[in-house]
């Protein structure tokens, strides 16, 4: 019974690979060979690695190491960035990673959208050369792995209104607070820190290092347990209780909260071909279960209202492709927009949560098993849903730059 059983898991797994007729508008004629490249070494790690083992991995909360230390080796590490051992990756190519990962496992993909997208891109945008220098190389390569520090137990929404301290003490700094949610921040090495002056009020990004005795005295972080999605990555509560940091680890171009902005305009985007990867992995999975899955005498594909629902998915996840590309075009011609990113962030995660939910409903009782791979997608774009701003967020965000009322606070323009 295990060896038929392991049997039919390995061909389910083998087919999924295939992304079996989810390019139906010939998105992939329009990659560059750059952009093809990215995207075919993704997809065969995905495919022979990745998806073997990701169920494992969620289901005991634990971080893929063995995944994680690949991705060097794939040249995939390092987003845009150029130099430093980095990607330097197109944004396009850069949209087509995330959705690969997200594919094979969500826990994954923020894994290097945390360490690569927010520290690593926070070091290129807000540091000085010499901070580049310092910690970009041996972040490439992932020798030291990093972690974004933004949000607060009280401020999410409203992360510029955060309440973290940074007060100056001859050549360092003294760092007190309280970060939640923060991936990496139990296991990270290099912990990107925002916090308020309190010599002129404004935000400003610091370095928090691990060194080799461990993090420096005052910095606590404990993981999140209990988690219903993204269970492979660990996100922690952190306390900085008069952390000191040199004032060589203060990011020389981080004046103001605009900087830590600027990071995130750059990650919003991504979040849409996060969830696109989701729903790529859902609509495989489904579309490989109903054509083997036999009742009433006949596979479920020959039911008219199977086909329907599917064809109704198909339609979905072709929208959302050509969402991405065509911010992934107005990036790579540096004319992207925040607005634009929010919109599209919006629009696919909300349509990944449709069309997941969709696929497991098709699955009947076996959606919910691990082995079928819908119910972790199901999980894990919740999480993608909310982060980087949610749904009502990128709504008010859209509404403002269309009607020139800002709904944020009453009043606000």
């Amino acid at each position: 019974m295990t060896a038929t059983r392991d049997a039919t898991v390995d061909r389910r797994r083998r087919n999924l690979g295939e992304a079996l007729g989810t390019d139906f508008f010939f998105v992939r004629d329009q990659f560059t060979d750059e952009q093809w490249q990215s995207f075919i070494r993704t997809r065969r790690f995905v495919d022979e690695e990745v998806l073997p083992v990701a169920a494992d991995y969620w289901e005991r909360a634990e971080l893929p190491w063995p995944l994680i230390r690949r991705l060097p080796e794939l040249g995939i590490v390092g987003e845009d960035i150029h130099g430093y051992g980095c990607a330097a990756m197109t944004p396009t190519a850069c949209g087509l990673v995330h959705m690969e990962l997200h594919r094979g496992d969500g826990s994954l993909g923020t894994f290097l959208g945390v360490h690569a997208g927010l520290a690593m891109q926070s070091i290129a945008l807000c540091g000085s050369p010499e901070q580049r220098a310092r910690w970009l190389p041996d972040m490439a390569a992932l020798r030291r792995t990093g972690a974004f520090a933004l949000t607060e137990p009280d401020h999410g929404s409203d992360s510029v209104a955060l309440e973290t301290t940074a007060r100056r003490d001859g050549d360092h700094w003294v760092l007190d607070g309280h970060k939640r949610w923060i991936g990496n921040g139990s296991a990270g090495d290099i912990i990107v820190v925002w916090a308020r002056s309190t010599e002129d009020g404004q935000v400003k990004g610091f370095v928090v290092e691990k060194g080799p005795d461990g993090y420096p005295d005052g910095y606590s972080a404990e993981v999140i347990g209990r988690k219903g999605s993204l269970r492979s990555i660990w996100q922690a509560d952190i306390v900085l209780d008069g952390v000191r940091v040199a004032d060589d680890n203060r990011l020389a171009d981080a004046h103001d909260f605009a900087a830590a902005g600027r990071v995130l305009a750059n990650t919003r985007s991504i979040c849409a071909w996060m969830a696109l990867g989701h729903a790529t992995g859902a609509y495989d999975a489904v579309l490989t279960y109903v054509s083997e899955r036999r009742q009433f005498g006949r596979t479920l594909t020959s039911f008219q209202i199977v086909q329907q629902r599917l064809v109704k998915m198909l339609a979905e996840l072709t929208g959302m492709q050509l969402y991405c590309m065509q911010i992934g075009r107005l990036a790579d011609q540096g004319r992207l927009s925040p607005t634009v990113a929010g919109l599209a962030k919006m629009n696919n995660t909300s349509k990944a949560r449709w069309l997941i939910a969709e696929a497991r409903d098709l699955m009947g009782g076996n959606g919910i098993l691990l082995d079928h791979h819908v119910m972790r997608h199901m999980a894990d774009i919740e999480a993608i849903h909310t982060f980087e701003g949610t749904e009502t967020m990128q709504t008010l965000i859209v509404g403002r730059d269309i009607t020139g009322i800002g709904a944020f606070t009453a009043g606000a323009r």
